[in-house]
C-alpha cells in the first residue's frame, strides 16, 4: 500500500494550500528580493548574507545563504529569517554538523546543508543526509547531483522527520524533484521517477497526498522564478488544485 495513502491530510481549517510557498526565488540583493515573483507557489526570497546589511524588517521573511560570514547573522533588528543555508565540501561536513548544533554560536534560523560530493563514491548522499538530520538541520538536495545519489537521498528523507530543501535550475527539474518524492514516499521506483519525470501524476494528486509531500519538501530555490511557475502552470501543477 502507497505511503502516501496512510498518512494523515491536512486539518481542514488550514487555510494554507498544500503547494502554497513551494518555490523561493533565488536574489541577489534586496532589491530583487522586493522586485521579487510573488503569488500563492511562492515563499521566502532567498538571499545571500551579505546582502542583510541593506534590509528593512519589512523585507522579511527571508530564507539566507551563508558564506563565509557568519557574523553577519548577529545583526539585531533586520527582516525576519526562516532558513539559513550553508554549502559544505563533504570533507568539511563534521563543521556543518557542529553549525547546526549551535557551535560557533546559534543561528537565527533552521539551517539547511547542501553537501558537495567532491567524488566521492556511491553512499555518500545517503550517508550525509543522516548526519545532518540527526543534527537537527534541514539536508539540501541539487539537482546538479547524480541521479543515483538523488535517489539514495530521498530514500533516507522519505522516512524522517527531518524534511529536506532544494534547488533546482529549471521547471523541469522542479517537477523531477516533486515527481522522485512522491515515488520515495509510496516506495516506488525513485531513480526512474527522477530521470523521467512525469508531471501528471504530481498534478493528479490528492490533497491529503500533497500535504504528505510538503511534509518532507519544505520548499525549492529556483533563480528564474517566472520561468519556473509558467512549466508548473501550464502541467497544471498549482498552489491547492489538487482533489479531495
Amino acid at each position: 500500500m502507497s505511503t502516501l495513502l496512510t498518512l494523515h491530510p491536512p486539518t481542514p481549517n488550514d487555510p494554507r494550500p498544500p503547494f502554497a510557498g513551494l518555490l523561493s526565488e533565488i536574489c541577489a540583493d534586496v532589491a530583487g528580493a522586493r522586485a521579487r515573483r510573488r503569488g500563492e507557489l511562492f515563499g521566502p526570497p532567498v538571499l545571500p548574507v551579505a546582502a542583510l546589511d541593506g534590509a528593512e524588517p519589512s523585507d522579511g521573511p527571508l530564507w539566507v545563504r551563508l558564506g563565509a560570514d557568519l557574523d553577519r547573522l548577529s545583526a539585531q533588528g533586520g527582516p525576519a529569517l526562516t532558513r539559513v543555508e550553508v554549502d559544505c565540501p563533504l570533507g568539511h561536513l563534521d563543521d556543518a554538523v557542529a553549525l547546526a548544533q549551535g557551535d560557533p554560536r546559534p543561528l537565527p534560523a533552521p539551517l539547511a546543508v547542501f553537501v558537495e560530493p567532491d567524488g566521492a563514491g556511491r553512499g555518500w548522499a545517503a550517508e550525509s543526509a543522516e548526519r545532518i538530520a540527526a543534527a537537527g538541520a534541514r539536508p539540501g538536495l541539487d539537482t546538479g547531483l547524480a541521479d543515483v545519489d538523488v535517489a539514495d537521498f530521498l530514500a533516507v528523507l522519505a522516512h524522517s522527520d527531518a524534511g529536506f530543501v532544494a534547488r533546482a535550475g529549471s521547471g523541469e527539474e522542479v517537477v523531477a524533484i516533486l515527481a522522485a518524492t512522491v515515488a520515495a514516499l509510496r516506495g516506488d521506483d525513485i531513480r526512474a521517477a527522477y530521470v523521467r519525470a512525469d508531471p501528471a501524476p504530481v498534478a493528479a494528486l490528492s490533497a491529503a497526498a500533497a500535504g504528505a509531500v510538503r511534509e518532507v519538501l519544505l520548499g525549492i530555490a529556483v533563480a528564474d522564478a517566472a520561468a519556473v511557475e509558467a512549466h508548473l502552470l501550464a502541467h497544471g501543477i498549482t498552489a491547492g488544485a489538487f482533489r479531495a
